[in-house]
């Protein structure tokens, strides 16, 4: 490698290092530690396998889908486990965890009554506000989950 190609290559990784280190303090900046400790290590992320419905919605301005998957209690009508997959930002992913949290343990009625403000309060309150949509995603996917599962439950008492 000659002198030019030496000296540029170097000034590339000086320049990739900068843009990696301003991408992280600007992530540091617009998420609290809490919302990214809930994106690196959420409880419910996966897949549950035979679920008893399955809701998907998306957002086609930011491109996040949110899939959720539940598993009924079929006496009490209780939500035994819940699980999603998200593709999205930071904040899709958390506010699906935290919707899960929130929704786990209830009966189909109460999970049906979370709301997006319920899910901002669980990521720790400190959603920056062009994030917020995210939340609402949240309560829509569980409404569809749940939907899905009323539709499968009227089908099967006929």
């Amino acid at each position: 490698m000659n002198a030019v190609h030496a000296s540029v290559s170097q000034e590339v990784n000086v320049a990739v290092v900068i843009v990696v280190k301003f991408v992280k303090i600007k992530f540091v900046k617009m998420y609290s530690q809490k919302i990214i400790k809930r994106f690196k290590n959420p409880k419910f992320a996966g897949e549950i396998k035979n679920p008893d419905a399955i809701g998907q919605v998306g957002n086609l301005k930011c491109g996040d889908v949110m899939k959720i998957y539940l598993k009924v209690d079929e006496k009490n009508k209780k939500l035994k486990k819940i699980k999603f997959k998200t593709y999205g930002c930071i904040a899709a992913i958390a506010a699906s965890d935290a919707m899960c949290e929130l929704a786990k343990g209830k009966t189909l009625k109460q999970a049906e009554k979370i709301k997006y403000n319920d899910i901002i309060k669980k990521m720790g309150g400190d959603v920056p506000k062009i994030k917020i949509h995210c939340s609402v995603l949240g309560t829509e996917a569980l409404r569809e989950a749940i939907k899905n599962y009323n539709e499968k439950d009227g089908k099967s008492k006929r």
